[in-house]
């Protein structure tokens, strides 16, 4: 009888570590099938350029929120990152680190969603596309809070010197930068449904949601104790909203400098964070 419990561990430690396995070919999968919906999404040789899609309602000139073109490069990175992610979750040592259980099925949904998104887009959708992105924002927060809350509890702290890049950095950056595609998305989707695209109340909803963005930058910053990724991504989307309404179209000054603001502001954050003596746990 006393064998009893051991046994029941051994079984639910080989359970756990069955799920793994599934857990991380999922990642890794997911993350082909993102690279692929990304590669169609460019319209480098098939597809139609997401500019293009959906009567170019998410253009770099379809509202005073949409970032300037180059703006776009740093898919380019996220989806290196994830790959890399997707790679480094497989390794041994990481396969059964408690940080990837916590998070890897989030990352899956969020692969999942972000192809989504482009097929939604490519089929003309544009409130389909606000809906699959406000999925993939929630899905990223809580894989940044779950990252959070597993940081200081996770046994002997990382197991390997990249996962705080390839983990933390990864999915801060993506997140970062989703928020600021959701609002570029959201403000898409009221035009397409009728609202002004220029004009006073259109630049003044603009500052609006350029502030709040400022301030999800401080909650990023503060939530993840000064994890700088999600501040990176946050400012570099921001400003090149600064650079499309300054020198492209619609031209709107006003909205140019909102922006430059709230871009310092979000860079700003989590260095005031960590002055106070806070510092990511990972």
């Amino acid at each position: 009888m006393s064998s009893s419990p051991t046994a029941a561990a051994r079984l639910g430690t080989a359970d756990r570590r069955s799920s793994d396995g599934t857990r991380t070919a999922a990642v890794a999968v997911s993350a082909v099938v993102a690279v692929v919906g990304g590669f169609l999404g460019s319209g480098a040789v098939v597809g139609t350029p997401i500019a293009q899609a959906a009567g170019g309602a998410l253009s770099a000139s379809s509202t005073l929120v949409a970032p300037a073109g180059p703006a776009f490069a740093i898919w380019s990175v996220v989806y290196a990152g994830l790959v890399a992610l997707a790679v480094h979750q497989l390794l041994p040592s990481q396969r059964h680190d408690e940080r990837q259980r916590a998070t890897g099925w989030w990352v899956v949904a969020s692969l999942l969603l972000n192809a989504a998104w482009i097929l939604v887009v490519q089929a003309g959708s544009v409130l389909g596309s606000l809906v699959a992105i406000l999925a993939l924002l929630a899905v990223l927060v809580v894989a940044f809070s779950r990252l959070r809350s597993t940081a200081s509890s996770s046994r002997g702290g990382a197991r390997s010197s990249l996962q705080p890049v390839l983990l933390d950095g990864v999915i801060g950056l993506y997140l970062g930068w989703v928020s600021i595609a959701t609002v570029a998305n959201a403000s898409a989707a009221l035009v397409a449904g009728g609202a002004p695209a220029t004009g006073a109340l259109a630049t003044a909803l603009a500052v609006v949601v350029l502030v709040v963005a400022a301030g999800v930058g401080w909650v990023l910053a503060v939530a993840g104790r000064g994890r700088v990724a999600p501040a990176l991504s946050l400012a570099w989307g921001l400003a090149w909203i600064a650079v499309g309404r300054w020198s492209g179209q619609p031209e709107a000054p006003v909205v140019s400098v909102v922006a430059v603001v709230a871009a310092v502001l979000v860079l700003a954050a989590p260095l005031v964070v960590r002055a106070r003596g806070v510092r990511p746990a990972a």
